[in-house]
């Protein structure tokens, strides 16, 4: 799995958004949100300075989770990934753990949203103390509403149910759709501070530049 350093996460997103020019500003978030790409590289997600969504989904328990989009009592780091039957998620979700600590210490919520059912949460919560959230967005309405959502071609899905990966199974919905990998930082007015999404599921941000991304911000919020 390779990391991409920050200087190159504005490259990333421009090559993620053809057409929609080069700022926030430029977006038409309501033609996009709540819409299921064709593939991986053709969603358009939130950026940095648009306001985040606020969603419903559900935790391990099956309890429902609500993320207020603002103001919020802390600040919030998402981090959506494809699912727990994917190893460079696996992998990255374990690198993550090195900047866990400075997270939290900064006061944030830390938020991980994957397509899985909340079933397939349980297994991951019971394996260890987590200090941050897994929760389940079977039906897409996160991935959705920050504009990450794609279906999955008939080739890959076949490739995957060659490799005994089932993500109907998975998810619990016949979609077979699931999210680009991305992070976000939100700050407690609701704002994105901070995106980084790539339809390379195999590269992801490191979670170094993610604490000083998240460092950062919280000088805007407090100014």
């Amino acid at each position: 799995m390779k990391y991409l350093p920050a200087a190159l996460v504005g490259l990333i997103l421009a090559a993620v958004l053809p057409g929609c020019g080069s700022g926030p500003g430029d977006v038409d978030v309501d033609a996009f949100r709540g819409r299921i790409a064709g593939d991986a590289t053709e969603v358009m997600p939130l950026l940095a300075g648009m306001p985040a969504p606020q969603f419903t989904v559900r935790q391990a328990d099956g309890s429902e989770f609500t993320f207020a989009a603002g103001p919020r009592e802390k600040p919030a780091v998402i981090t959506f990934y494809r699912g727990g039957w994917c190893p460079y998620c696996s992998r990255y979700m374990m690198d993550f753990r090195s900047a866990e600590q400075a997270l939290l210490d900064l006061g944030y919520e830390l938020l991980f949203i994957s397509a899985d059912r909340h079933e397939k949460l349980a297994a991951a919560v019971d394996q260890g103390d987590l200090e941050y959230t897994l929760l389940s967005d079977n039906d897409l309405i996160a991935a959705r509403a920050f504009g990450l959502a794609f279906r999955v071609s008939d080739e890959y899905f076949n490739k995957l149910i060659e490799h005994d990966i089932d993500i109907i199974e998975a998810s619990g919905r016949e979609h077979r759709s699931l999210p680009v990998p991305a992070a976000y930082v939100v700050g407690t007015d609701g704002i994105i501070d901070f995106a980084y999404v790539n339809p390379d599921y195999r590269t992801r941000v490191d979670p170094g530049v993610l604490v000083e991304a998240a460092r950062s911000a919280l000088g805007r919020t407090a100014g």
